[in-house]
């Protein structure tokens, strides 16, 4: 039987228990109700007795739960100064690689700009080479064209030929 059964078996116990003459008061067997008692007190849940317990004990209760809610709100706040400080670090990282990153650039900048210098002076000096070796070469053609016209021109007539053609002494 549960509980419920033998609190039932009460209530039928005094609703049937003989009345008293103009009195609410009824007549019923003490031992009987006694034992009925027994039986609930014993059916009565554990927990039952713990949540009397714990009323009584309510302010060592409360105690404890402030005192659990004050360790965990310490953690609670450690754990954000704990993770602030690991921010702070992330950008202090952060800024230090853009400096870096900045400072690359501009060594990389500055060498381009001089490799860029010393080829532009290299091709400008090579140019100045090709130029002068085509104009040496331009005047070794023209003196090689110069001295075949003159081989393959016909030879002109000396003055020492005054035996014959066209002088006419006589006039």
């Amino acid at each position: 039987m549960d509980l419920q059964d033998r609190l039932e078996e009460l209530a039928v116990v005094i609703e049937d228990a003989k009345a008293m003459p103009l009195s609410a008061s009824c007549i019923v067997n003490r031992q009987q109700v006694l034992d009925l008692i027994e039986e609930v007190r014993q059916l009565l849940p554990e927990s039952v007795y713990r949540a009397d317990e714990l009323l009584a004990d309510r302010e060592s209760v409360v105690l404890d739960g402030r005192r659990e809610a004050d360790r965990i709100l310490e953690r609670a706040r450690a754990e954000a100064d704990r993770m602030v400080a690991q921010h702070e670090v992330y950008l202090a990282a952060v800024a230090e690689a853009e400096a870096l990153r900045s400072a690359v650039d501009d060594e990389t900048s500055r060498m381009r700009t001089e490799t860029d210098d010393y080829i532009d002076a290299k091709l400008a000096t090579f140019e100045i080479t090709l130029q002068k070796t085509l104009q040496t070469v331009d005047r070794g053609r023209e003196r090689l064209r110069s001295q075949m016209y003159q081989e393959l021109a016909p030879a002109p007539e000396t003055d020492d030929d005054f035996g014959g053609g066209f002088y006419d002494d006589q006039s």
